[in-house]
This record gives structure tokens, C-alpha cells and sequence, in this order.
């Protein structure tokens, strides 16, 4: 299986190669220069493989949510790729992707809280439990939400995301006893998108390009203080 993954939806940008189980990423850590970095990432990671875009099986998409920009810069690149070659497109959830990064890293850690800024006194949410196979499996809905208002299973877990580290005194009083550590520093990855977009692959689970939508979970960017 030979999947190509992108992510741009936060400050870190990335494109990575699975082939085989086997995943090869491009990173960088750089806000605004996405549009400059994302394209020639994903050359680099085709020409070494000696890939064309037609010997792909699908391509995956880190669907958001996360910044507005960022979100449709991997929607655009992966459209043209996927229209071009008649490709299907795994959407990936960003928040799926962090939990599958904690996963990865956390063998012994059955269930991750992801929380991410979203500006505007709110944080885009979603909990998620490890899967028999290791994979990140939503639990009830994501959602953008003010940090005080979020909704938690009554299980243990990790904190993880950057919205932990600006909210992290309210999410801990929410989860009190259950919170089992945080992870702040951790950002989505190609690498992750590729993973838990494979299993969408093979699972059936792929979608037309033109169906491959952003998930901004906030319709509004601006709101005015009696809407929030």
C-alpha cells in the first residue's frame, strides 16, 4: 500500500510516504511558510521513492481541524494531486493525529484528551481511546468548545495538545483525579495522518476527492463577545 499524507494545519507543516507500513516523513516546524515548504517536501519524498503520483493508492488528508489557512493549503495540494491522478483521499482528523502521536510514544497509555488552541478563549477537543491494533479511536464527538465547558469521560488519561498548555489549570480541574500527565509540545504529523489514513484505506473508508471537505468544527472565525 503506498499512501502520500499532508499536514499544514498548525504552525509544524509536513508530508510523509507510507509504503508498505513502512512511513517516511519531511518536518519542519514553521508558521507562514507553509505554501513555500509543503510542495517541495512532497517532490522530495516522490522522487526518492521513485514514485509518480498514479502509483499511489490514495492520498491522506489532515482534515482540520486547526488554523483556517493552514486547513485549506492541505485541502488545495491534495485536491490537485488527487484530481490529477484520480486518487482516493482518506480525511484524517488533526486531533486523531496527536493522539495517535501520543500513542506511539506512550506504549502503557490507553486514552489521550486532545485539546488544541483555538483562539477566542476556546480549544478545539476530542477524546480518544487506544484501539486493539493501537489506533486512535474517537470517543463520542469532537468539538469547539470554551476549556471550562469540555465534557470528559470518566476515565484516566493524558492531556495532550497545545491547548493544554494555555488552559491547562481549568482542563485539570475538569479531569481531576483522571489526568495521568500532559503533553504539551507534541504537534500533528504527516507521519501520524499516513498511519490512521492507511487503516481507512484498507478498511473501505476512502472518499471521493470532491467529497473530501475541511472540518473547521467552528463556522465562524469572528464572533462577537455575546455569541462566544
Amino acid at each position: 500500500m503506498r499512501i502520500l499524507a499532508v499536514e499544514t494545519s498548525t504552525d509544524a507543516c509536513s508530508a510523509a510516504l507510507w509504503i508498505d507500513g513502512e512511513c517516511h516523513q519531511e518536518f519542519a516546524l514553521a508558521p507562514r511558510e507553509h505554501t513555500q515548504l509543503i510542495l517541495p517536501m512532497i517532490a522530495k519524498l516522490m522522487n526518492e521513492a521513485g514514485l509518480r503520483p498514479q502509483q499511489l493508492n490514495a492520498i491522506a488528508l489532515s482534515r482540520g481541524p486547526g488554523s483556517f489557512t493552514g486547513v485549506r493549503i492541505a485541502g488545495a495540494v491534495v485536491q490537485g494531486i488527487a484530481l490529477g491522478a484520480d486518487l482516493p483521499v482518506a480525511p484524517v482528523s488533526t486531533l486523531a493525529a496527536l493522539a495517535q502521536d501520543h500513542f506511539n510514544r506512550q506504549s502503557e497509555s490507553r486514552m489521550a484528551f486532545t485539546a488544541m488552541d483555538a483562539r477566542m478563549d476556546e480549544i478545539f477537543w476530542g477524546c480518544y481511546q487506544r484501539s486493539e491494533l493501537g489506533l486512535a479511536q474517537l470517543i463520542g464527538a469532537e468539538s469547539v468548545t470554551a476549556a471550562d465547558a469540555v465534557s470528559f469521560p470518566d476515565q484516566a488519561g493524558f492531556g495532550v495538545g497545545s491547548g493544554w498548555g494555555v488552559y491547562e489549570d481549568i482542563l485539570g480541574q475538569r479531569l481531576a483525579s483522571c489526568l495521568q500527565g500532559v503533553e504539551v509540545e507534541i504537534w500533528p504529523t504527516a507521519a501520524c495522518i499516513a498511519q490512521l489514513g492507511a487503516m481507512m484505506v484498507a478498511n473501505g473508508e476512502t472518499v471521493a476527492v470532491e467529497q473530501a471537505m475541511p472540518v473547521y468544527l467552528r463556522d465562524k472565525v469572528a464572533k462577537k463577545q455575546s455569541e462566544r
